[in-house]
């Protein structure tokens, strides 16, 4: 499980001209699915990702979670990160969990940070085509993988 972590001051998406998501400060989260993954890694990382310390303190160190600012966060799938991209000028998307299971299984992560997180989650639409537009705060921008 691969998730593109941004920390924004805005960020939304919309579906076909709809906003169906967004959020204000806190954190945009671009979720890709592998095959291995499975009930045990979207549960450790719901609690890498609750946990990792990317907003400043008072001395503007890294030192603050979402949780801890009770920002917001925003959940978008994307398959395309679990792609392969080691050789060739055209990505293998071989490595991407089946559809139906990623569905399955990012409903499940969505539904865990719900339940963990006191601030504003929102999320986009499991394979649409989306546009997200965001203002990256920093930018701060992390690769976390499980």
């Amino acid at each position: 499980m691969k998730c593109l972590v941004q920390r924004v001051s805005q960020a939304a998406v919309d579906v076909e001209g709809e906003q169906v998501g967004a959020i204000a400060r806190g954190m945009l989260v671009l979720v890709g699915l592998e095959k291995d993954d499975d009930r045990v890694r979207v549960e450790r990382m719901c609690e890498r990702l609750l946990g990792y310390r990317l907003f400043g303190d008072e001395d503007d160190r890294m030192n603050r979670s979402v949780t801890d600012i009770a920002g917001d966060l925003l959940l978008v799938s994307q398959f395309t990160l679990a792609a392969d991209t080691k050789k060739g000028t055209r990505p293998s998307f071989s490595s991407a969990a089946d559809p139906q299971v990623a569905r399955a299984l990012f409903a499940y992560f969505t539904e865990l940070v719900r339940g963990r997180h006191n601030g504003q989650v929102a999320t986009g639409r499991f394979a649409a085509n989306m546009q997200v537009s965001l203002v990256n705060d920093g930018p701060v921008t992390f690769l976390l993988e499980t």
